[in-house]
């Protein structure tokens, strides 16, 4: 079962949003909220060289400052609520969201990582 052509491709944006193994696209990525298994449950990929560093929380950034500070703006706008109230609901919506998408988002960095074959200086990959 070592064989990685044995397996069909697996979407890598699919694999990474479910949270699953970017080969097998069954087991499950991660053995805690962020912690990244060590082993597929499946397919038995090692796992412990996947490492998507902090490009998943840049794009959280990025995603997350797009829809916040229009609906800010909107919201001031519209209701003019005191500050106080903007920033207990912008707090908790940017936390919300923040927690909601940095497990999928670093599921899909690292499936995107397993797909491209990519490793740091070319030092290691998935197959050795």
């Amino acid at each position: 079962m070592s064989n990685p052509d044995y397996y069909p491709r697996v979407s890598p944006l699919s694999a990474g949003l479910r949270c699953k193994c970017p080969r097998c696209g069954q087991g499950a990525l991660f053995s805690g909220f962020l912690t990244v298994a060590q082993r597929c449950d499946r397919c038995d990929l090692d796992l412990s060289k996947a490492d998507s560093g902090d490009g998943p929380a840049v794009f959280m950034i990025f995603i997350l400052g797009a829809a916040v500070v229009p609906l800010a703006l909107w919201v001031e706008s519209a209701f003019s609520p005191p500050l106080w109230l903007h920033a207990i609901l912008w707090t908790l919506v940017i936390l919300g969201g923040a927690l909601a998408m940095l497990r999928p988002m670093k599921g899909v960095m690292i499936a995107y990582q397993f797909d491209l074959k990519a490793s740091e200086g070319g030092k290691e990959s998935y197959d050795d």
